[in-house]
Formats: C-alpha cells, structure tokens, sequence
C-alpha cells in the first residue's frame, strides 16, 4: 500500500510540474501578446539612411489565428497551404510619396487619321528607384509611375537580461527595412505559431 502512495505522489507532482511550467509558458505568451498588440509601429532611419521599421511578434495558436485573423487564415488555405504547417505570417504595407519636378519639352506627332501634325507635351523623371513617363496632351494627361523596393524582414529574439547575463527568450521582434529611401513603412504584423 505504501508503494502505490509513493508512485501517487511521484505522478501527481510531476503533473503538477509539468502543468505549471505550462501554465507559466503560456502566461508568458500572452503577456507578449498584451504589449505587441498595444505597441505602435517603430520607425527610424538605418546607418546607410535606410526607412526602417520595428515590430514585436505577435505569437498565436494556430485555432486563435484561425478565428482571429479568418481572412488571412482564408487567404493562406487558398494558396493550398495547410494552417498546421504555417510557421509565421507577416504583412507590410509601405507607401512611397515622391515629389517630382521634371521639365517639360515639345515633340511634333502626326496624327494618322487627318494627317494633322499636333504638338505634345512630354515629361520624363528618373533616379535609382522611380520612374516617372508623361505626356500632356492639348486635352488629357496620362503618365506613368514605376517604383521598385525591396523590403529585408529580418525577425530576431530579444534574450531576458540580469545584471549582465543574458538568458531565454523576452520577445520576437521583427526588424524591416526599405532600401527605396522614397518609401514610408506604415504597418507590419507578424503572427508566429506554436
């Protein structure tokens, strides 16, 4: 009798262990999650003058990502993706406002049909990472704008600190940064799944 009250208690502490390690960890999660979802976009300016922008991980379960976030869920599941695969989902939105001052010259068109000769009004604007093409016609304006960027995600932990040690795991943050020194990082998100 005295053996089974020993395994008893043997298997009850290491319940109660291994439920409050769990209890602990997940007290932990949404803790984070508290402050990555009061915490605003971080923005500042790289060494090489680069737009850059900070945002600390959102960390979901893969059923809390599914009702929260349906219509990202839906848009994952349409790529043929499975949700129980998903290691992170980011998301970017960037805005690149350009002021543009380009000269204008004339250029003689012949029209086809009445074969009247007519002037247009054409601009061109150009440096490493925008292309502006117009054209200014006697009644209508049309023009063209091209605008590459890439974006770097680069997403890192944050190590808990005493005195100068340093241990285990803070926060997930995600750092980007805009090569395209026109365009403004104006939200990211990243949700990263157990």
């Amino acid at each position: 009798m005295r053996k089974y009250l020993i395994i008893y208690a043997i298997v009850t502490t290491a319940v109660i262990f291994v439920g409050a390690k769990y209890l602990l960890g997940e007290n932990s999660r949404l803790e984070n999650n508290n402050v990555a979802l009061m915490q605003s976009l971080q923005t500042y300016r790289t060494k090489a003058d680069e737009n850059a922008a900070s945002v600390q991980v959102l960390r979901l379960k893969v059923g809390e990502y599914e009702e929260l976030r349906a219509a990202d869920a839906e848009k994952i599941r349409s790529l043929g993706i499975k949700l129980k695969r998903l290691e992170s989902a980011a998301k970017s939105v960037t805005a690149t406002n350009v002021e543009i001052a380009a000269p204008l010259r004339d250029t003689v068109v012949v029209r086809d049909t009445l074969h009247l000769r007519d002037t247009l009004r054409l601009f061109r604007w150009k440096d490493s990472w925008v292309t502006v093409d117009g054209v200014i016609d006697s009644d209508s304006v049309s023009c063209s704008v091209t605008s590459i960027d890439t974006l770097h995600q680069i997403i890192h932990r944050i190590p808990r600190r005493f005195l100068f040690f340093r241990y285990g795991t803070k926060a997930i943050r995600q750092e980007i940064v805009s090569s395209n020194p026109h365009t403004e990082i104006i939200y990211s998100e990243v949700v990263s799944f157990r």
